[in-house]
């Protein structure tokens, strides 16, 4: 008998914590065209306005085994409330970071936000994963994560329909380029004052929105599961967490999915971030551009769905293998091709990524026993880091605007080919284990 997806007993839970995914989507894809919004409005290089992403990403490292030694002394509810607490704090910074004009205080900002996403993102995962039998447990996160992309298409239609198009600092002249640098310093001055509020406003409502989530959550029930929730418990001694860190260790496919999952988020991040610098290599605005970037959500968000389908009839690892190698391929026609095939290429791409992150989040806790999943998950989360440490070099290497005679921007999209070569081979090893094959 095949087992349930999801009980009647969880159904409320799994609504509830699946509504955290689309909190956290909205967060990671309002940000990414902030990018390039801060290059020019700031007029810093490609590298250092990447920093936004390195604050973003940061925060993840950061807080994510804090958040997890958090979850095993109390529970996954009160992590749940002080993930939603933190990210409503530093959503509302952006109000005097406007205020200030500071491009160090948006980065706090948003370094200090994803301190509450990475609470919500080691707990909401591997609470997912415990509302049910272990069998569908990478199904189950599947389909919560489908979530994900709805936040994010949300984030994207506010970039593009909200904060890009009344960006005054991206007027350009009939050529096509951007006018801002040869403005006088006062009109430099009135334009920022402008704009960073356009920039500060859905920060703000957003932070709104997760008061109120966090009310929800707050009067609602949660349910002990079998797996991972150690509230009150002994899991946080130090004895405990070493045991923990030597299982896990030794697990070889966990060990080599979170190293995976560093290169897969730093991947997902860069094709995303930088949609916008190609597309403008090729003429085209920021808000414009950004309706790629929802493209290639949406294509993200079908897949995802489709994905999950899939997994009822193909092994999750050889799934995961053959979307690697499709990504692959369409990383190599984003750098090979100059012209508007690259780009649509470049958007391809997100329709190969719908099922990595879970799918390697599950694969890798698969086999983990139950009492080492939560700071297990917090590894997983923790890895999330390659946004932070890859985009910056990127932004480097498309500094450079031409290298062997190639457009820079094109030449720097071998760095998510290489991610997706890492993320293919692991597939395929964890395939050949789960077969009982020996490398």
């Amino acid at each position: 008998m095949k087992q349930k997806l999801i009980e009647r007993r969880y159904l409320l839970t799994f609504i509830l914590i699946t509504s955290l995914f689309a909190l956290w989507g909205f967060a990671n894809d309002i940000t990414n065209p902030m990018v390039a919004a801060f290059q020019t409005l700031m007029e810093l290089s490609a590298a250092k306005a990447s920093m936004v992403q390195f604050a973003f990403y940061g925060g993840y490292a950061t807080m994510a085994i804090p958040a997890a030694l958090f979850i095993r002394r109390y529970s996954y509810k009160r992590g749940i409330l002080l993930g939603l607490a933190l990210y409503a704090v530093g959503a509302f910074l952006f109000i005097p970071a406007a205020q200030m004009q500071s491009f160090t205080f948006f980065c706090l900002s948003l370094y200090i936000l994803t301190f509450g996403l990475a609470f919500l993102e080691t707990t909401a995962n591997p609470f997912i994963l415990s509302l049910g039998d272990k069998q569908t447990s990478t199904r189950r996160l599947n389909l919560a994560q489908a979530f994900n992309p709805l936040g994010s298409l949300c984030g994207m239609a506010v970039a593009s329909m909200v904060v890009l198009p009344q960006l005054i600092s991206d007027r350009r002249d009939a050529a096509g380029q951007i006018v801002f640098a040869t403005l006088s310093e006062a009109e430099k001055a009135a334009i920022r004052v402008h704009d960073l509020a356009v920039i500060r406003n859905p920060y703000v409502a957003i932070g709104v929105v997760v008061l109120l989530v966090l009310a929800a959550v707050a009067l609602t029930k949660m349910p002990r599961t079998e797996r991972g929730d150690d509230g009150g418990s002994n899991g946080g001694r130090p004895s405990a967490v070493r045991q923990t860190l030597h299982h896990l260790w030794h697990n070889r496919v966990y060990r080599e999915g979170v190293f995976t999952q560093v290169f897969y988020v730093a991947a997902q991040i860069m094709v995303w971030t930088f949609i916008i610098h190609y597309a403008d290599r090729l003429g085209i605005d920021k808000a414009t551009a950004q309706n790629y970037n929802i493209v290639a959500m949406v294509l993200f968000l079908c897949s995802r769905f489709l994905a999950t389908f899939l997994m009822r009839y193909v092994n999750t690892r050889l799934l995961l293998t053959l979307f690697a190698i499709g990504a692959a391929l369409c990383t190599l026609g984003a750098i090979v091709l100059l012209g508007m095939g690259g780009l649509y290429c470049l958007v391809a791409i997100s329709f190969f990524m719908s099922l990595m992150f879970p799918t390697i989040y599950g694969i890798a806790l698969e086999g983990v026993d139950a009492q080492d999943t939560t700071l297990g998950a917090s590894f997983l989360v923790m890895a999330i880091v390659g946004g932070a440490l890859m985009p910056p070099l990127q932004g480097l290497v498309i500094d450079q605007v031409t290298l062997f005679g190639h457009p820079a921007v094109n030449v720097s999209f071998v760095l998510p080919l290489l991610c997706f070569i890492i993320i293919a081979v692991y597939g395929r090893r964890a395939y050949r284990a789960s077969q009982g094959i020996k490398e």
